[in-house]
């Protein structure tokens, strides 16, 4: 049965799960990149850019988790990139590439209204204007039986959790304190929306902890 999902999502010790002043050179904000490094380092992510190595352990079971049976993913505007306001052009083609790891329908929830951009390795970047639900919709019927992925950033798994049309969530717990940033969790109340914990393991890099909804 198709589900929606969170997985792989990095937080920090005080719960941010980005840095602040995002950029060209910060793609996750000011030292956002401290709550991955439990995905860098493994083998998933290293195959999955195109690069060589990696580590296989817990960390690389998470990441190649985090990715299987993903038949459409959801993306905020901001975790697309840094490009801000209506698209003055279509010159900014994501963070990732002419490759994108996608591989699969990704819905971008914008305010602004842009073509279809169909990149190589099957990612096809569909901009959404219509909210988190027009969003869901389409997702949802892209994916067939495969589950749905809400890829972040904060204020999208936010928004998204509020609306309580996630049914499984898997963080990445990073031993590092950002002291700023993006709170994920903050004012939100994860066991009366019905989730519970029902897996943990902790490794040098992280802390990941599973919670599926009731």
């Amino acid at each position: 049965m198709s589900r929606i999902r969170v997985a792989g999502f990095g937080i920090s010790l005080d719960g941010f799960s980005a840095g602040v002043e995002q950029s060209l050179d910060d793609p996750l904000g000011k030292r956002g990149a401290e709550i991955f490094q439990w995905l860098f380092h493994t083998k998933t992510f290293c195959v999955t850019h195109g690069r060589d190595g990696g580590t296989i352990d817990v960390d690389d079971a998470f990441a190649r988790r985090m990715m299987e049976n993903c038949g459409a993913f959801i993306l905020g505007r901001n975790m697309f990139g840094p490009v801000r306001g209506p698209w003055k052009d279509e010159s900014w083609r994501g963070w990732w590439g002419p490759n994108p790891p996608f591989h699969a329908p990704t819905f971008v929830l914008t305010h602004y209204e842009r073509e279809t951009l169909v990149m190589e390795g099957g990612t096809t970047f569909h901009f959404v204007s219509g909210g988190i639900a027009e969003a869901l919709r389409l997702a949802k019927q892209a994916a067939g039986d495969k589950d749905v992925k809400i890829g972040g950033g904060v204020s999208t798994v936010r928004q998204y959790l509020q609306a309580g049309l996630i049914d499984s969530l898997h963080f990445a717990l990073a031993p590092v304190a950002l002291g700023q940033g993006e709170s994920l969790l903050a004012g939100l109340d994860l066991r009366a929306m019905g989730f519970s914990v029902t897996e943990h393991a902790a490794t040098e890099y992280a802390m990941h902890v599973v919670l599926e909804r009731r």
